[in-house]
């Protein structure tokens, strides 16, 4: 007996789970070694650009970390771009400007409403052939510049680099489950690098060369994720993405419900914009048509198969069991009989469970590659929350995002 249409959705919804993990699991066993690897580099001077908007509470900080950066001073100058801020992040930003000669300060003329506008005033200012871009909210490591710009300096075709993304002291239990998700995030995104297939340049910090910035149009105003769009820019004009494993940059997340699901509302409704700007490359333009669009769309949207799969045997069992019910009352009939207490073994049942149990064993596994299984908000508790209950939420995220972005009502 061959099976029906659900049964066939729910086949083909565990087949690319099972397809995407096993994917990384061989691209990891192949390239163990390379995984904190990074070319040697020399030191060349390169301009930081933060964009800023009512960051008061966190540039102070994240201007003290890029000047103590293990780098030498005289190579490195110091961006802020504000763009028309309502709080004190002028004042604070003057402050250092004054005390450092190579800390400079650019305002808008006016609010852009996102972080693309800002980023090319400072880059257009810039006055080194290498640009790094980095959040008003985020601390690299001291030596993120010095492994990471080696990658730029030995092969030209390399137009970007990213590192791990890492969610700094999370304290809320939110945020605790936000650092998990980033271990597995920046694991994952390496195992992609060593197929030449990142797609993204996270906006906490990340490398780049000025002409190449400027020779594909700088970054898009439009889109919502522009560190999305400018790495596939690049990949559609023949460069590649890279990412350095062995530096992070930890950046402040979200502490409460609200800020974190307006943050992840704009992530998917970013990367859609991205997809649907670039469909017309599936299956061409190398790894980004043959690899990255499908990779993509895949683990953009199958959640939400997974979702609609659900509701529907859901739906189907309290419907059956009502209309049952309803039919045994007025038959006089036995509501419920000994031999229904039975469950009876599926396939299909196997495979999900086996792919719920590989996915919490690989990201077990990536928080152990990271190191983060040794810090205090990485325990049991916090991981099987994070499987069973934090990822569900992610296509009902989505459809709220495709919600909004078919209606036009989205802001940065």
């Amino acid at each position: 007996m061959g099976l029906n249409f659900i049964e066939s959705v729910f086949f083909f919804y565990i087949f690319v789970g099972l397809y995407m993990l096993s994917l990384l699991v061989f691209i990891y066993v192949q390239n163990r070694h390379r995984l904190f690897a990074y070319p040697s580099s020399k030191f060349e001077p390169v301009s930081i650009v933060m964009p800023c908007y009512n960051e008061s509470k966190t540039i102070g900080g994240a201007i003290e970390s890029l000047l103590s950066m293990d780098y030498p001073k005289e190579m490195i100058e110091i961006i802020v771009v504000d763009d028309k801020s309502k709080d004190n992040s002028v004042e604070i930003v003057k402050r250092y400007a004054e005390k450092y000669s190579n800390v400079r300060l650019i305002v808008n003329k006016r609010n852009s409403g996102g972080a693309a506008e800002p980023t090319n005033i400072g880059v257009m200012a810039a006055k080194y052939d290498y640009v790094a871009v980095s959040d008003a909210d985020s601390v690299p490591d001291r030596d993120a510049l010095r492994k990471m710009i080696g990658f730029l300096q030995k092969d030209p075709k390399v137009g970007a680099v990213t590192c791990a993304v890492m969610v700094d002291n999370p304290k809320s239990f939110f945020q605790k489950l936000q650092a998990i998700e980033y271990g597995v995030i920046s694991f994952s995104r390496k195992l992609l690098d060593l197929v030449d297939s990142v797609y993204v340049t996270t906006g906490p910090f990340a490398l780049y060369r000025k002409k190449n910035l400027i020779d594909v149009g700088l970054f898009d105003t439009k889109n919502l994720t522009q560190d999305i769009e400018i790495v596939w820019r690049f990949l559609s004009k023949g460069y590649v993405a890279r990412m350095c494993l062995d530096t992070r940059v930890h950046t402040e997340s979200p502490a409460k419900l609200r800020a974190w699901w307006k943050q992840r509302i704009r992530w998917n409704i970013g990367g859609t914009q991205t997809l649907i700007k670039y469909k017309h490359l599936v299956f061409r333009k190398g790894m980004l048509g043959n690899f990255i669009i499908p990779f993509f769309s895949l683990s953009l949207f199958i959640g939400l198969l997974g979702l609609g799969i659900f509701l529907y045997l859901i739906t189907r069992r309290v419907l059956v069991g009502y209309l049952s019910t309803k039919y045994s009352i007025y038959a006089s009939s036995s509501i419920l009989v000994l031999q229904d207490l039975t469950f009876s073994a599926s396939i299909l049942n196997l495979f999900g469970i086996t792919l719920f149990i590989l996915g919490a064993l690989f990201t077990l596994f990536g928080l152990g590659a990271m190191k983060e299984l040794k810090k205090k908000h990485i325990n049991f508790i916090n991981v099987a929350f994070y499987m069973m209950v934090y990822l569900s939420a992610y296509p009902l995220i989505m459809i709220v995002s495709l919600y909004k972005l078919s209606t036009g009502r989205y802001s940065w």
